[in-house]
């Protein structure tokens, strides 16, 4: 096996990292604490091609790989998790949705303004009552006799939500065909019948704005359905595919930044005479912090191979997603209870961490949800 890295990959793994290190880094706790939206700092990822990292030249994107994409992912999250799921939404969610299944007109209409930073784009298909169960909804867009739908209805825990400017809905228009009946939209928010809830107040990721929408009499045009009526369910689930490289990636980034800054810490701070990363049980801890990062990154890098490849990687992007989001969860904790009472205080970022971490376990599909994924694949039952 080749596990060496393209020279483009690099560079764009270099980008990021710059990026991460010298603006999104130092600005992390200011936007965690007051709870704003990076909007300057994600127009930069924008213009340096960070933003549609898979979306081709043509329209607005860097024209790369599912492999580069993860790179880049992995250390805008170390730099701030925050900025990292504002970038999957746009990149896995957003752009992938419309490339894979809209016309010639929408990826030019609206994938290169997400691509090139110029506009936030949003993902809608959890509702208050639908969250792992989404075939489950209740939103209705019924069609009019002029071809154009009527969308009523509620969507959570919409990820940019507050700031979107075009989102791809996800909606009933054939309640009788159950997951079959349902038909992706794209909606532009600044139209009538569009409205926003208020900003989530969250644990982590607390730069990246989350909402409920709701539809009041909303009417899409004919020309706004993303694919063909009723395949809405399908689309959405093909996406969450490609979206659970980018939570994956995400995730190492999270658990990378805990264990840089506990392979730190451990050489410089000492007790009874000695450097703590002398001590027997602080030695076990990294080093299965470092088995798990690299089991992580290793797993999400063959997905991300495996979907550049134009292969299946359902199976694979569950595991990578469950492993990595596990061991981001499980490294944090590690590192918070190596660094002590310095691991709990908002003085550094571990607590931070922390906190990030754990919203990977949950959305783009629970661990519980990726453990079916992996079971049924395996056994071909359902």
């Amino acid at each position: 096996m080749d596990f060496s890295f393209t020279e483009e990959q690099l560079m764009l793994q270099d980008v990021a990292r710059r990026i991460a290190q010298e603006v999104i880094a130092p600005s992390a706790e200011h936007f965690d604490r007051n709870g704003e939206f990076p909007l300057d700092n994600i127009r930069l990822l924008g213009e340096n091609g960070l933003m549609g990292i898979e979306v081709p030249a043509e329209y607005g994107g860097a024209g790369m790989d599912p492999v580069a994409y993860a790179l880049a992912m992995i250390e805008i999250a170390a730099g701030d998790a925050a900025h990292s799921t504002i970038m999957s939404v746009n990149n896995s969610l957003f752009c992938t949705g419309i490339l894979k299944n809209g016309n010639e007109e929408q990826k030019q209409l609206y994938v290169r303004a997400v691509a090139e930073g110029r506009e936030i784009g949003a993902f809608a298909l959890t509702e208050p009552q639908s969250g792992s169960d989404a075939s489950n909804m209740r939103c209705r867009a019924v069609r009019q006799d002029d071809g154009s739908y009527v969308i009523n209805g509620k969507k959570s825990w919409i990820t940019s939500g507050p700031v979107a400017r075009y989102i791809i809905l996800f909606a009933v228009t054939n309640p009788e065909q159950g997951s079959r009946g349902i038909t992706a939209f794209m909606i532009d928010t600044s139209r009538e019948g569009f409205h926003r809830g208020k900003t989530e107040p969250k644990l982590g990721i607390r730069a990246s704005a989350t909402c409920e929408i709701e539809f009041a009499d909303y009417v899409a045009r004919p020309e706004e359905v993303v694919g063909v009526e009723g395949q809405g369910f399908k689309i959405a689930m093909s996406v969450l595919d490609a979206g659970r490289i980018g939570i994956a990636s995400q995730a190492i980034g999270i658990a990378r930044a805990a264990y840089e800054k506990t392979i730190e810490y451990v050489r410089e701070r000492k007790a009874f005479g000695s450097p703590i990363g002398t001590f027997q049980m602080t030695q076990a801890k990294i080093a299965d912090m470092k088995c798990k990062l690299d089991a992580a990154l290793l797993l999400t890098l063959r997905a991300a191979w495996l979907k550049g490849q134009g292969k299946p990687f359902s199976a694979e992007a569950a595991i990578a997603k469950l492993t990595a989001s596990e061991a981001a969860m499980w490294i944090t904790h590690q590192a918070v209870q190596i660094h002590g009472g310095m691991g709990y205080s908002k003085e550094m970022p571990l607590e931070r961490y922390f906190r990030d971490a754990k919203i990977t376990e949950i959305y783009e599909g629970t661990s519980e949800i990726q453990r079916l994924v992996i079971a049924r694949s395996e056994t071909g039952l359902r």
